[in-house]
């Protein structure tokens, strides 16, 4: 037994732990993306049906409310770097209004996006919903935060305030209409949630 032991706390110390240029090597090359966070990477799951066409939609309706504008929205294949935390995550939505901001000259690393926007699924809404908000929440070209589910409507507006407190609005019935707090695009939740079925309530 005593063995044993020694063995698996010896091979979690030989674990090297990455530098970020050493994790940005590798995810330049790699298939799949992965985040990055205090020396570690972290695989990032697919998306469900459900997922990729809630972002897939609100990026649209974004896209082109934004296109006369200094704003863009691009979709989660756009690395983003939480300077504050060193976090290396690729947000679902996120939108740029300012001169892009990049942490070096291979222009794949967003250091100043305005609003974020993650689609909750079940394995990464406690993560999304807690660590990940408060590591957005420590960029300060941040406005907004944007979580939406999934499984049912809800849409929830984080935006910053003036004394740096965030201002929760929910939006939560198929008749409303969202609206981004610091970029001028407004979406119904119809067209967020189109082509999306929701799972029957179980009767009670």
């Amino acid at each position: 037994d005593m063995i044993l032991q020694r063995d698996t706390a010896m091979s979690s110390v030989l674990k090297p732990l990455l530098t970020p240029q050493e994790y940005l090597a590798l995810e330049r090359k790699a298939d799949f993306k992965s985040e990055y966070y205090r020396g570690e990477m972290f695989a990032m799951a697919g998306a469900s049906w459900e997922h990729t066409s809630i972002k897939d939609n609100v990026a649209r309706h974004a896209g082109n409310q934004l296109e006369s504008g200094p704003c863009r929205a691009l979709t989660s294949d756009m690395r983003v770097k939480i300077d504050a935390t060193g976090l290396y995550t690729y947000p679902d939505i996120v939108v740029v209004c300012d001169k892009p901001q990049f942490e070096d000259n291979v222009f794949d690393t967003l250091l100043n996006p305005r609003a974020i926007v993650e689609v909750l699924s079940d394995s990464t809404e406690q993560y999304d919903r807690g660590t990940k908000l408060k590591h957005y929440r420590q960029v300060p070209s941040v406005q907004e935060v944007v979580l939406i589910a999934q499984d049912r409507p809800l849409v929830e507006r984080y935006v910053r305030q003036a004394d740096n407190s965030w201002l929760l609005t929910e939006f939560c019935e198929m008749a409303q209409t969202f609206e981004f707090g610091s970029v001028p695009v407004k979406i119904p939740l119809t067209d967020i949630y189109r082509g999306v079925e929701f799972p029957e309530k179980p009767a009670g």
